[in-house]
């Protein structure tokens, strides 16, 4: 019997070594981190803040691949039809991969379901602003009822695009509060800030990274954060949950996924270097600077995240009857 025991372990490590020695290999070529956006977004900022760590720890280039356009469509189908094999990463955010499964009808992937999760690595809330000329209150309360006074009179609201995350935080501000505003997509960030400061569009809900060069100005007045707790950063800005809008969360997120079918020992070797990573001090400060705060996930955790998100913003989407085709 001791015999027997021996030849089973052996047999058992010998089939186990590949799979080590393949695990011990990853990555033996660069690796190409799709960023389905624009250079310079909070997005695009933390891939390439984890990047040089990754190729430090790892001994390979991790170089981050922008493509914009869509919504974020054509970078994450450039992934799914990517070869599985650790060479080609999505870097994913709330929009690319939680709004467009509402939004997007025909969409040839299944954004639940087809890639793998490997890390939630950053979150951070919306903030709500509004052109203090226009909306002289103090708080949500204060604006709504502003809103309310004047049902003839549709303000208007700005977004980066339809079906951005802007767009539809403020649907779900006006679904939640009873009151109607009219939709005005801009070009980016930029124009939707001016338009709040110039009265055009008064109203915006959007990324703190976005909003807080304003509200430091003075330009415009920061009503609420989007989180269900109040920020640690902004511990005086209340929530729009507390603000009578009981369960309202809408949450910017930053994720890491595969392609279909990624081998789990990439998954393995990533999320252990992710997490690594994330506790650096200096991660910690840049990511607090641009509003967000480093979590760097279990892959299940991830998978939560997207799967609460999709399901709120396609209750949303249908209620507000919001699609593009």
């Amino acid at each position: 019997m001791p015999q027997r025991r021996t030849l089973l372990a052996t047999a058992l490590a010998g089939l186990a070594a590949p799979r080590l020695a393949r695990a011990q290999s990853w990555p033996s070529r660069p690796v190409r981190i799709v960023e389905p956006g624009a250079p310079g977004g909070g997005n695009d900022t933390t891939i390439r803040l984890f990047a040089p760590h990754l190729e430090r720890a790892l001994g390979q280039s991790f170089v981050v691949d922008n493509r914009p356009g869509a919504g974020g469509r054509l970078g994450v189908e450039n992934v799914f039809r990517a070869a599985p094999d650790g060479t080609t990463l999505l870097m994913g955010n709330a929009g690319s991969n939680g709004i467009n499964a509402a939004i997007y009808p025909d969409l040839p992937y299944d954004l639940a379901r087809d890639f793998t999760p490997i890390s939630l690595l950053v979150t951070g809330p919306n903030a709500l602003v509004v052109n203090p000329r226009v909306f002289p209150v103090a708080d949500v309360a204060g604006l709504i009822a502003a809103i309310k006074a004047k049902p003839g009179n549709h303000y208007n609201y700005g977004s980066g695009g339809v079906g951005s995350s802007a767009h539809l935080s403020a649907e779900l501000f006006c679904m939640m509060a009873g009151v109607r505003m009219e939709h005005i997509p801009y070009r980016g960030a930029p124009q939707m800030g001016q338009a709040v400061i110039t009265g055009d569009a008064p109203f915006l809900i959007a990324n703190l990274v976005n909003i807080m060069p304003f509200v430091g100005r003075g330009e415009v007045k920061l009503l609420a954060v989007t989180s269900l707790e109040r920020w640690p950063d902004l511990p005086e800005v209340p929530t729009l949950h507390e603000s009578g809008l009981a369960g309202f969360e809408t949450i910017a997120w930053n994720a890491l996924f595969g392609p279909p079918g990624l081998p789990q020992m990439v998954v393995d070797r990533l999320v252990p270097e992710l997490q690594r990573i994330g506790r650096l001090p200096e991660v910690m400060e840049r990511v607090k600077l641009i509003g967000g705060q480093v979590v760097a996930s279990t892959p299940d955790v991830l998978m939560a995240r997207v799967a609460s998100d999709i399901a709120k913003w396609k209750d949303l989407a249908t209620r507000a009857n919001i699609s593009i085709t």
